[in-house]
């Protein structure tokens, strides 16, 4: 017997980041989108104990032991239960790795729910999100996927109401970008200045609520944005080319390099992707919408 689950990718259409906190973290209102780019995690019993292996584009970088967060998700549920993570963990990967799209993180969603579902444990949805939030800040919302308001570090989830599909065209970089290493640069980036508290854009929410894509635009923000492109300048050329192809607005996912387009509609989407596919400025692009739902067992 095995449990299959697929889980979306992320795109953050408002990030906005405080000053870094006495534990190193940052407080966030960050807003979540899920989009249809998928990775799916089947989990198998396994009596030699734990494995985890990964197909698919860069399956290559992901890594494949304790450090993987699928792995520490069948650990962490293992535990709790009182019994032994005796699982072939799959990862048939296809959000982009270290893209800032969240895809370690929906794996360890995707892990825990089939894990949860193989091994029968019965654990509430409310105790599988706290294992999510222990795993890491953006693993409760792969689980809920939607739209949704992260407060604290980001895993304190508010479900949010979309009026309407939102449209989106992601052009993947060479290279990924380390989330902590963005983190450092924004702390450098904004070292001796007031960094205000982070609060969620109430004309943002609107946007979202009414399925309002230029309202939307007008709105998106990442506060991580400055430093990624500190970091990687070369990402610059990929905004100005989408923009200039059509693209309602252009910004940042998450930490990067991933940079994410949204556009007016799918045929809109389609023709800024055919434009920054042929601007030699990225390594592939990737059309999709939103929002999606979260981790699901197929």
């Amino acid at each position: 017997m095995s449990v299959t689950v697929r889980v979306p990718a992320k795109v953050n259409v408002q990030l906005a980041v405080g000053a870094a906190r006495p534990d190193g973290f940052h407080d966030l209102a960050n807003v979540f989108l899920a989009v249809g780019l998928y990775d799916e995690v089947t989990a198998t019993p396994s009596p030699g104990g734990l494995r985890v292996t990964c197909s698919g584009p860069d399956a290559g970088q992901v890594p494949l032991d304790r450090t993987n967060l699928a792995a520490r998700a069948a650990e962490a549920l293992a535990a709790r239960y009182g019994r032994t993570p005796d699982v072939h963990l799959h990862i048939a990967k296809d959000i982009p790795v270290a893209g800032g799209m969240a895809g370690g993180s929906a794996d360890g969603a995707a892990a825990l729910l089939a894990c949860d579902a193989l091994w029968q444990t019965g654990a509430s949805r409310p105790e599988l999100l706290e294992i999510c939030a222990e795993l890491g800040s953006d693993v409760p919302f792969s689980m809920v996927g939607g739209a949704a308001l992260g407060t604290g570090r980001g895993e304190v989830l508010t479900e949010l109401e979309v009026g309407g599909t939102f449209h989106w065209v992601f052009a993947l970089a060479d290279g990924g970008l380390s989330t902590p290493a963005v983190f450092r640069e924004f702390d450098r980036l904004t070292e001796g200045t007031d960094v205000p508290e982070p609060v969620a854009s109430p004309e943002l929410l609107t946007a979202l609520a009414k399925g309002d894509a230029h309202a939307l635009a007008a709105t998106l923000v990442n506060d991580l944005q400055p430093a990624a492109l500190s970091l990687r300048p070369s990402l610059a050329d990929i905004l100005a080319a989408g923009t200039a192809a059509g693209a309602l607005a252009a910004l940042v996912s998450g930490s990067g390099p991933t940079t994410a387009f949204l556009c007016e509609s799918a045929a809109a989407a389609e023709k800024v992707a055919e434009t920054l596919s042929a601007s030699g400025t990225c390594r592939s692009v990737r059309v999709t919408a939103g929002p999606v739902p979260g981790a699901t067992v197929l």
